[in-house]
């Protein structure tokens, strides 16, 4: 598969690696129509191409989204949309990435500098993981400017720090730092600016190493288990435990453990 670049956004595979790279500094990287229908169709196409075994979505600049380009969304046309486009256009925009970035049976890493707002910092929070630099931003903007939050924010905030917390970023609309939300468990570490690109390729190579049958069905379990009662959930172990055992890397995985080496393992 290719995948292509489009105004605002480069696309590049490296090796077993999607690079998806947000690329509109002037805009602090706000996310208009284009760069979203982008990297919907890439999600779609890295989760049925074997060639690609992680996903890894960064940006250019002081910053790493700012949001929806709210002003180049809505400035499309003249005439003032009909009542009810809002709900219509969601489904198909932003309410498809964060869903797909969830379901998507490759790991997704985020990395992030400056600021991640609204639809920015829900990214960060679909990714799989996500490494912010310490004095990183992350601020949810829809107190300040009158309306709802959007994109899954309500839905995935209070899943991973609780309804207190959930509060004071939402309602408040409070900013907090990388480290602070490496500390409230937002996301996956913080580390000094310097240090992140060499940290966050780490974590790149080595899920790009790792087995990606038995990780992408991991991934599987993790989000259909919550809403799940246990029987089915354990079902669904039983069937994503059915697959891995029948791919290479399991029996590479058996046979470095017999062998007593190192695993190799080829992502099939």
């Amino acid at each position: 598969m290719t995948y292509a670049s489009v105004p605002g956004l480069r696309a590049e595979q490296q090796g077993p690696v999607l690079c998806l790279t947000l690329d509109r500094a002037e805009r602090r990287n706000a996310v208009n129509d284009t760069m979203l229908d982008a990297l919907i169709e890439h999600l779609a196409a890295a989760n049925i191409d074997e060639a690609v075994r992680v996903i890894r979505i960064d940006a250019d600049g002081a910053d790493f989204c700012a949001g929806s380009d709210l002003i180049a969304n809505n400035a499309k046309s003249e005439r003032k949309p009909r009542v009810g486009s809002t709900q219509r256009r969601l489904p198909n925009k932003a309410n498809r990435l964060i869903p797909l970035m969830l379901k998507t049976q490759v790991p997704i890493v985020a990395v992030v500098r400056g600021w991640a707002a609204g639809l920015g910092f829900h990214i960060a929070l679909a990714s799989d993981f996500c490494l912010a630099a310490e004095d990183a931003r992350f601020w949810e903007p829809f107190m300040a400017r009158g309306f709802t939050p959007d994109s899954g924010a309500a839905w995935l905030l209070p899943r991973l720090i609780g309804m207190v917390r959930t509060r004071q970023l939402l309602m408040l609309g409070e900013e907090i730092s990388g480290a602070t939300a490496a500390d409230w468990g937002i996301i996956h570490g913080a580390c000094v600016p310097d240090q992140l690109a060499s940290v966050a390729e780490e974590l790149v190579t080595r899920l790009g190493e790792a087995p990606t049958v038995a990780l992408g069905l991991t991934k599987w379990l993790l989000h259909s288990g919550n809403g799940l009662d246990l029987d089915r959930h354990l079902q669904n172990e039983a069937m994503a435990l059915e697959l891995s055992s029948r791919s290479d890397d399991f029996k590479e995985g058996l046979a470095a453990f017999r062998d007593k080496r190192e695993t190799k393992f080829q992502g099939r």
